[in-house]
């Protein structure tokens, strides 16, 4: 009898590539791995993970056995969720991941609401950019993650993958007080063809949706200062070290020294929520992404 700890391990390592990308993603030492695969190799005898360079690949027979790992672990969680939705009951644990201003804008309301309404629930949260949010509801790390895309660029979602829209965000252009647009009610993007910007780090999303909007507005951007956090934008902004499109979600008080102007262009995020398919009739995930729809409803009303 194949041990289901084991091809949990086994499918965590052709998930993640690599001993210490399993070993993080199942929160357990390399060792804990090695060992796992070891006694998984005696109980199919068959070698199933050889040396390759510094690493370790799947041989022929670890990805066959890997692929029915996969199929069978996505059939315990359809076991788990039908089992939770004949009992009816939102108990047990539910793992939510999200975007750092939806974990600001949206969770705080969600959990406590979550926590009021099914107080044998327990939420655990964490911030997570949006694309490392789907990757970890893939890999079954999180149960559920609130990401993002905009109007005019989407975000891959891959199969398997169910979703919720919460709510719509609009976006301002964040300038310092005594730029000379600061007094416009509206302004085009093309208005700032000429400062500088400051930005979501490479990489992100929301950075690849930045320089693409710009360039679809003939602009090539001049990104000068680079910065994840939201406050530490706005902090450069009101040095008067650029300017910077700054969503409502999660946005807080603006600093002194800094002024929002509204855009033409349309310029909006959609927000929702995915999970796994195979997930989608647990209560807790229904509950959840219930939260979310009323705290986004909140504050779109």
């Amino acid at each position: 009898m194949l041990n289901l700890e084991r091809l949990r391990t086994l499918d965590a390592l052709a998930r993640h590539g690599s001993v210490s990308g399993a070993a993080d993603g199942l929160h357990v030492t390399t060792s804990a791995v090695s060992q796992q695969l070891a006694k998984l190799e005696r109980e199919v005898g068959q070698q199933l993970v050889a040396k390759n360079g510094r690493g370790v690949r799947l041989t022929d027979a670890g990805r066959l056995l890997a692929d029915h790992a996969a199929r069978i672990l996505s059939q315990v969680e359809l076991a788990q969720a039908d089992i939770e939705a004949q009992r009816g009951q939102v108990v047990g644990e539910v793992r939510l991941a999200g975007f750092p201003t939806a974990a600001r804008g949206l969770f705080p309301q969600a959990i406590a609401a979550l926590r009021k309404s099914h107080p044998e629930l327990r939420v655990r949260s964490s911030e997570l950019e949006p694309e490392f949010g789907i990757r970890q509801v893939i890999r079954g790390d999180v149960d559920l993650a609130v990401v993002l895309d905009w109007n005019n660029k989407r975000l891959p979602v891959p199969g398997g993958l169910a979703q919720e829209a919460l709510l719509d965000d609009a976006a301002d252009v964040a300038v310092p007080v005594d730029h000379p647009l600061a007094g416009r009610t509206e302004v085009g993007l093309e208005d700032f063809a000429d400062d500088d910007w400051v930005s979501w780090p490479e990489g992100e999303f929301c950075y690849e949706w930045l320089v693409f909007t710009l360039r679809s507005q003939g602009i090539e951007p001049r990104i000068a200062h680079f910065a994840g956090e939201h406050h530490t934008q706005l902090a450069l902004i009101r040095a008067g070290l650029g300017v910077c499109v700054t969503p409502r979600l999660g946005r807080g008080p603006v600093p002194d020294g800094v002024v929002l102007v509204p855009v033409r262009q349309r310029m909006r995020r959609h927000i929702y929520a995915v999970w796994r398919a195979d997930a989608d009739r647990r209560p807790s995930i229904r509950a959840a992404v219930e939260a979310l729809r009323e705290a986004g409803r909140a504050l779109s009303s």
